[in-house]
């Protein structure tokens, strides 16, 4: 029988997406179908934030997309041997959470410590975040934040979100 699986291909250790794989071992032929399509919106504000570490107290990545933001940045500006020689020590020296451990995989492979994975969720995550920051650094609920939030020093309390607006703003990294 032939089933359409609406989702983006991913390839496991076998160089397969584990759904066709899993699929085709029940006699099922499945055709994968991309639904969604995706567009990084304010990448240079976003690429400029990211190149200030000094101004910001961590980063918050509640989802693999905002990983991929970082990368785009790093590429497209020319500023992975900048990353590699300062700039990933400098975000390093900070707090750098995530909510997930598929999102922590991805976040480590950019050469980030993480914390926070085992939350599992933005909520939780939220919880974790301001249960560590009660030194005073984040004092804000962040369950209804962008993918990718930088979390301000003690003296600012100004969150930036992964499309570079700070709270009050309009717009999204979609």
């Amino acid at each position: 029988m032939k089933v359409l699986l609406l989702k983006d291909p991913k390839e496991d250790d076998c160089g397969q997406d584990p759904y066709i794989r899993e699929l085709g071992l029940y006699g099922l032929e499945a055709t994968l179908i991309p639904v969604l399509s995706f567009e990084f919106l304010s990448v240079p504000s976003f690429s400029e934030k990211l190149s200030h570490p000094e101004g910001y107290g961590g980063l918050i990545f509640t989802s693999p997309r905002a990983v991929e933001a970082v990368e785009l940045c790093l590429e497209k500006d020319s500023k992975t041997e900048v990353w590699r020689k300062s700039l990933k020590e400098k975000w390093n020296a900070k707090s750098v959470y995530v909510v997930g451990k598929a999102t922590a995989s991805l976040v480590n492979k950019i050469g980030l410590h993480t914390e926070g994975e085992n939350c599992g969720n933005a909520e939780k995550l939220a919880e974790y975040i301001c249960s560590s920051a009660e030194r005073g650094c984040v004092q804000r609920d962040l369950t209804d934040v962008g993918k990718c939030v930088f979390v301000p020093d003690q003296h600012s309390l100004r969150l930036l979100t992964s499309d570079g607006q700070t709270e009050g703003e309009s717009g999204r990294f979609h």
